[in-house]
């Protein structure tokens, strides 16, 4: 072999050595950094949720927790970088889920941040039938005199954020997906809730926040981009909820939609982590504060 060939072999051994186990620890998980419950640590556990989704050498940050001050913390003692994120979702306008984009905006202002159509909070266009001009009226009863803005958003208190409105299931990254629901349960009527879901060789890792428009509904959305659902993560809201009510969710979530495992967190339930221990047995993984959930 002459020399120059085998210095050529040598370097390109040498590269596939080099790269091979960097590949190999790729973070594929989700990390909770926010939430009410969890083994003792030196993180603050406070009632909100926010995770740190690392998956095909991307990182998505869901949700940011009900206080900056203890989201900062936590994102300090868990050794998270903020600056190096690919994007932000934020599931739903709640303050338990969006407190923390003040912390957040201070450290990393151009991320993009996805959310869910909102006619406040998140710089969403307002609805053009509020200005509908009526003939006849004097000058000093016509909205904006007689001449609708060009551009007519929302306020937000977060005037730094870079939020873009997702009404449709959208791909925001490779294998990455943003999809959205419409809550019709009293108390959260017509909101729109924002999930994340992305692609595994198991099938989809669903992230949720609070589930208002129920977790079922959100699976039975993200199913139509895969059917098969490897884990749900996060809120399912069963919180006030009869035990009745949160054995039909459980089982519909095993037996109908066959999701593989689920990591029920934050507004679940004491009553509901009970529920959803017995049905998934060792297929119930812990996801408090601090916690690591493997993705395949």
């Amino acid at each position: 072999m002459k020399p120059t060939r085998f210095a050529s072999v040598v370097l390109a051994a040498l590269l596939l050595t080099i790269t091979a186990p960097l590949n190999a620890q790729e973070p594929k998980r989700i990390t909770i950094l926010y939430d009410a419950f969890g083994p003792p640590s030196a993180l603050v556990k406070d009632w909100g949720f926010a995770a740190l989704v690392e998956y095909g050498g991307k990182r998505v940050l869901f949700d940011t927790g009900n206080d900056a001050k203890i989201f900062e913390s936590n994102v300090r003692q868990l050794g998270i970088d903020l600056t190096r994120l690919d994007a932000v979702v934020i599931s739903h306008r709640h303050g338990d889920h969006t407190s923390g984009l003040t912390h957040l905006l201070e450290v990393n202002p151009g991320v993009k941040i996805y959310t869910p159509h909102e006619n406040a909070f998140f710089k969403s266009s307002a609805p053009a039938a509020f200005i509908e001009p009526q003939p006849g009226l004097p000058p000093d009863l016509r909205y904006y005199d007689g001449k609708p803005p060009e551009r007519w958003v929302s306020g937000t208190p977060w005037e730094k954020g870079r939020f873009e409105i997702v009404t449709a299931t959208t791909e925001i990254l490779p294998g990455f997906y943003v999809l959205t629901t419409r809550s019709q349960k009293p108390g959260t009527m017509e909101m729109n809730e924002a999930s994340l879901a992305i692609r595994t060789p198991r099938g989809l890792a669903v992230i949720v926040g609070c589930s208002h428009p129920g977790v079922e509904k959100i699976v039975g959305e993200a199913a139509k981009i895969d059917p098969r659902i490897h884990t749900v993560a996060g809120g399912f809201h069963l919180v006030l909820t009869p035990h009745e009510e949160i054995q039909r969710t459980a089982d519909t979530l095993y037996s109908d939609l066959k999701v593989e495992r689920v990591a029920p967190g934050h507004c679940t339930s004491e009553k509901g982590f009970a529920v959803f221990l017995d049905r998934f047995k060792d297929r119930f993984d812990r996801a408090g504060l601090g916690a690591v959930v493997a993705l395949p």
